[in-house]
């Protein structure tokens, strides 16, 4: 899986759109034209979009910061577009038409929106801020030396576990691939299974574990995991399938915890932004863990995705989406703080605004948010969909035990390589 395409399925989806002009709404409605009711002096009209966040108050602050906005610039109206259901599909199908929102949210950066001149450099707008941001949000919105987006949060996903489970059953903090396995298969009784990933039994393990043994996904536009580290680490992934100590079709997938806040699992695979839920559910009865290296010598990993902003580059108000852009996502701290602490846990991308995030600067928030900073892996701009999805299929195959792991390997990298080829031209 891609990271945007996963948290796109974690969110419960609402719709519709309201109009915000000199700091007032004055209409909504899922077809809003945007130039309806503009008056007021607004010369010009943006349409925002955001993916439907499923955590409580994310679109009525959305529609705050557009208020904010739009009475400091009172000759820009804003339209706060909430998508509902497939996000990432109805966007990329609206950009090819004249319907194309000004700014929009995306998931895991894609470089071909860059390449392809769908979206504008936006280097002049961070300004000072820019050495502000973590390297993670700056390095994952280059191409070919320019930045094309803002990051607005870093979603960490890592291990949750349950605390007394693992006491009770003698059985220490996994460190290793093989402790993980062992953990999760000694967890597992008639009452439920030890480990829950998602409800296919993958979920981001493939990724994870090529990772985790020092293997790459994409490197300068080149396939990496058709590696021999890759391959080991991928093949390791069926001993958890053999042991039947997966969770797998549960009521709601690896991105909600209520598994493990259920005591249906004892560990799960899940996000930062779960932790209140956790908490609530848990109390401090729960640690979280990176993805253990795959074996002595590995490296530990931290899945960080998050959402970014953009600005249309075939727009007709590009200067005003940009003005936007940088009022909101580089100007507003107090806004940016607001966005990643208040609905659901999420890490600020800039490295000031983190420190003053408070609910994240102790317990498990802050070791989550150290983990990300040490582990912490992104995936790369060229991880789209036709590339993700063969190395999935392969690697569903070679977890489950179907057909020869080096050849299903070599084929998904020579198809990736193809779509990426693709992709830059």
């Amino acid at each position: 899986m891609s990271a945007h395409r996963t948290e796109l399925s974690r969110r419960r989806f609402l719709g519709g759109s309201l109009m915000i002009v000199a700091g007032a709404a004055v209409t909504t409605g899922c077809s809003t034209d945007p130039n309806a009711g503009a008056s007021s002096g607004a010369k010009t009209t943006l349409n925002v979009w955001y993916h439907a966040y499923g955590e409580a108050g994310t679109q009525q602050a959305a529609l705050r910061y557009a208020t904010a906005f739009t009475k400091a610039h009172p000759d820009i109206a804003v339209k706060v577009t909430w998508v509902p259901g497939d996000y990432s599909g109805k966007l990329n199908a609206t950009l090819l038409t004249d319907a194309a929102p000004d700014v929009f949210e995306i998931g895991d950066f894609s470089e071909s929106l860059a390449r392809r001149g769908q979206i504008a450099a936006l280097d002049e707008i961070y300004g000072s801020a820019r050495s502000d941001f973590n390297a993670n949000a700056i390095g994952g919105v280059g191409v070919d030396g320019k930045l094309y987006g803002v990051k607005m949060i870093d979603d960490v996903m890592m291990l949750y576990f349950r605390k007394s489970a693992l006491s009770r059953a003698g059985i220490a903090p996994p460190t290793t691939f093989d402790e993980l396995a062992a953990a999760a298969r000694a967890l597992t009784a008639k009452s439920g299974k030890g480990l829950f990933l998602g409800n296919g039994g993958l979920g981001d393990s493939p990724i994870l574990a090529v990772r985790s043994n020092g293997g790459d996904l994409v490197t300068d536009g080149k396939v990496a995991f058709g590696s021999p580290q890759a391959l080991e680490a991928l093949t390791g992934l069926r001993r958890l399938h053999e042991d039947k100590s997966l969770l797998l079709g549960f009521t709601t997938d690896w991105w909600d915890p209520s598994a493990l806040n259920q005591n249906v699992v004892p560990m799960q695979w899940c996000g930062l932004w779960a932790m209140p839920a956790v908490k609530t559910a848990l109390g401090e009865d729960f640690g979280v863990l990176p993805w253990p290296a795959f074996k002595a010598g590995g490296t530990p990993v931290v899945r960080v995705g998050g959402w970014t902003s953009c600005v249309n580059a075939k727009s007709r108000n590009v200067d005003a989406a940009k003005k936007f852009v940088q009022w909101l996502w580089i100007q507003q701290t107090d806004l940016q703080k607001d966005w990643a602490e208040s609905y659901g846990f999420h890490v600020p991308p800039r490295t000031s605004v983190a420190a003053g995030a408070a609910k994240l600067t102790d317990g498990a928030a802050k070791e989550a948010v150290e983990l990300a900073a040490k582990y912490g892996k992104s995936n790369p701009g060229t991880w789209d969909t036709a590339v993700s999805s063969v190395f999935s299929a392969a690697a569903a195959k070679i977890a489950a035990g179907q057909g020869d792991p080096a050849g299903l390997l070599a084929d998904a990298v020579r198809q990736a390589q193809g779509a990426i080829d693709k992709q830059r031209g």
